[in-house]
C-alpha cells in the first residue's frame, strides 16, 4: 500500500473529520514537505526529519508541529498535549466548524520548515535507566530472564524500569512484573503492540 493509500486510509478510519483531514493534506503538502506515515498518523518531513504531521480525535483534529516550542507563535495559538512532559511538540488543534486560516496556517508551516533546515531543534532530554527493586529480585532469581532484558535496547528497558516503578504497591509490581516477563523474552517493547496501529 502505497503513502498516499495509507493517508487516505486513516482519513477515512477518522471519517468525522474527513473533509477538513482532506483540506489539511493539501495545506501540509503544498507547503513542499514529504508525507509519510508514522505512529499510524500522517507525518510530514524534509530531509527526513519531522516538522508536522495531523491527527483526528473524537473531539478535535490538529496539525502537529515537531519542534513547534521553537516557532514565534505571535497569535498564541499553540498548545503542549501533555502541559509540561512535553518539551517540543505543539499542537493546533481544530473543533468542528472551525475555520481553517489556510494563509495563516502556511504561515506557521514554512516557519517550522525554515527552522528545520537551520538546524533548530529541541533535543529531548535523556531519561535515566532504572531498575526497580521488584525486577532485581526477579532477575535473582532468572538470570536467563535477565540475560534477554539486558539485550533490550536502552529505551525498551526504560519503559519497562518506569512501569515497574510507577505502580505503588508491591503485589502490582509483581503483577507488573509477571505480565512482562514473556515480552522481555521475546525481546519485544513493553508498547510494541500499538506501534504499528
Amino acid at each position: 500500500m502505497s503513502v498516499k493509500e495509507k493517508v487516505e486510509e486513516y482519513i477515512i478510519k477518522n471519517e468525522h473529520f474527513a473533509e477538513e483531514l482532506r483540506s489539511m493534506r493539501e495545506l501540509l503538502l503544498d507547503s513542499g514537505m514529504q508525507e509519510t506515515i508514522k505512529w499510524g498518523a500522517p507525518v510530514y518531513t524534509i530531509d527526513g526529519k519531522n516538522v508536522a504531521g495531523m491527527a483526528a480525535f473524537k473531539n478535535h483534529y490538529a496539525i502537529w508541529f515537531y519542534n513547534g516550542v521553537l516557532l514565534k507563535d505571535k497569535d498564541n495559538i499553540l498548545v503542549s498535549a501533555k502541559g509540561e512532559k512535553t518539551k517540543a511538540l505543539r499542537q493546533w488543534r481544530f473543533e468542528k466548524g472551525d475555520e481553517q486560516n489556510k494563509a495563516l496556517i502556511m504561515s506557521y508551516l514554512v516557519e517550522a520548515i525554515e527552522n528545520q533546515k537551520k538546524g533548530l531543534e529541541i533535543k529531548p532530554e535523556s531519561k535515566p535507566e532504572i531498575i526497580p527493586d521488584t525486577m532485581k529480585r526477579f532477575f535473582e532469581e532468572d538470570q536467563e530472564l535477565e540475560e534477554f532484558f539486558n539485550k533490550l535496547t536502552r529505551g525498551k528497558r526504560i519503559e519497562y524500569g518506569e512501569f515497574i516503578a510507577e505502580a505503588k504497591q508491591d503485589k502490582t509490581k509483581i503483577k507488573r512484573m509477571e505480565k512482562i516477563i514473556p515480552l522481555i523474552k521475546e525481546g519485544k517493547g513493553l508498547y510494541e503492540k500499538y506501534k504499528n496501529c
